[in-house]
């Protein structure tokens, strides 16, 4: 089943406003409006109002958030106001494009209407786009986004095959110079005195 998230309301967001002046403690934020703590942090750092031209008046607005939301979805929905665009994207996607090279290619012909790539990718994995199944056309055939900005898990630098433990038992008993681990200072002992390989 698919969790419904509620967006916050003005109400709220002027709420928060208020109490962000007044420094009133995130916790306690989240705890009047029931909303989980990390909302709130969230709504705070990605509608933090700032300006170059009003360096002053940086800071958190509930009417300004809200706008800044709204404009947000409306980038989010594009492909579903213009009918045209969006077909035009869909048949690029089922020829082989990827969303990186159907956004840049817009942005080379200089269309007057265009999305950028996370506008495609958004839409891929959207309800509109999943009746589709325009994942599958995509180079990866991957059925859920991955999370944007997660540290993929690294490849080990050495196969589990050339480690030291999988060694002959030869090369384990070896006694002359230079195939075993002797002292530090035996070896140096020998490079000062020049001689040549010894057998230990």
């Amino acid at each position: 089943m698919v969790a419904v998230y509620d967006q916050l309301s003005i109400t709220e967001r002027r709420k928060i406003e208020r109490w962000r002046h007044a420094k009133v403690p995130v916790d306690e934020m989240a705890r009047v409006l029931k909303r989980c703590r990390s909302t709130i942090f969230r709504e705070l750092k990605r509608n933090h109002f700032s300006d170059e031209s009003m360096p002053g008046c940086d800071g958190y607005y509930g009417a300004a958030a809200h706008l800044m939301q709204a404009d947000r979805r409306a980038r989010e929905r594009k492909l579903i106001k213009h009918p045209e665009l969006c077909k035009r994207v869909i048949e690029r996607i089922k020829n082989g494009w990827t969303p990186e090279q159907i956004s840049n290619r817009m942005i080379h012909e200089r269309a007057p209407l265009r999305v950028c790539q996370e506008t495609i990718y958004r839409y891929i994995y959207s309800k509109e786009g999943q009746r589709e199944d325009l994942w599958w056309y995509l180079p990866t055939h991957r059925i859920a986004r991955r999370p944007r900005r997660t540290r993929r898990r690294r490849e080990p630098k050495l196969h589990r095959d050339v480690s030291i433990l999988f060694r002959p038992d030869d090369v384990a008993h070896r006694r002359q110079l230079g195939h075993s681990m002797p002292d530090r200072r035996f070896v140096k002992q020998i490079c000062r005195e020049g001689n040549g390989p010894v057998t230990v």
